[in-house]
């Protein structure tokens, strides 16, 4: 990967962390975006295909309905869509953190560049199903009530305990199985049709 590419993440990563820490519980950091960023960040630093591989693959389709949301909110001025993003409008946020957030619009984008010039390693989505699985069952041993990270507690326009704990946790971890099969289909088409 390019120096300049790497050093610019780096700058993100260095601004972001510390920032992130200071405001939101520590837990925030189990948010698949998250670690789909620092995680990035590794790969561009070892030039891992595998791991931009599984990053790609794991918040592709995720970062792409962010985006959606966010857009949605700023036309609808301030009403996200589907509420997934309501604190990037929220005042009470500070505006820096917020600011920081918008790197959910270049993230699935970076991630796919990198996987452009690394090449696309179609085993890495196998080897993320099970990682991604496990960060969702520890993220719902260790959120608070409130803190509804990768949605383990319902999704935001859904009353939490509306469903079944259980049946929530295996629906969730059922859709995002799938969300990641479709995503490295779709990913595996494209760069065979383009090699």
């Amino acid at each position: 990967m390019p120096l300049w590419f790497r050093l610019a993440y780096l700058g993100l990563a260095v601004a972001l962390v510390p920032v992130y820490a200071i405001h939101y519980p520590w837990v925030n950091f189990f948010w698949f975006s998250n670690l789909a960023l620092l995680g990035g960040l590794v790969a561009a630093w070892t030039s891992s295909s595998r791991l931009a591989s599984a990053l790609l693959v794991c918040v592709g389709l995720l970062e792409l309905g962010w985006i959606v949301d966010f857009l949605g909110g700023l036309v609808l001025m301030g009403q996200a869509p589907f509420g997934m993003v309501d604190y990037m409008f929220d005042p009470e946020i500070p505006l820096l953190v917020r600011a920081l957030s918008l790197y959910h619009l270049v993230l699935p984008f970076a991630l796919w560049w990198m996987v452009w010039r690394l090449g696309y390693d179609a085993r890495a989505w196998r080897w993320l199903v099970p990682a991604g699985w496990g960060v969702v069952l520890i993220t719902r041993l260790t959120v608070d009530e409130g803190q509804n990270v990768n949605w383990v507690l319902s999704m935001p326009w859904l009353e939490p305990g509306r469903i079944h704990e259980g049946l929530w946790l295996l629906l969730l971890m059922l859709g995002l199985g799938i969300a990641w099969w479709v995503t490295h289909r779709l990913v595996l088409w494209f760069m065979q049709r383009h090699e």
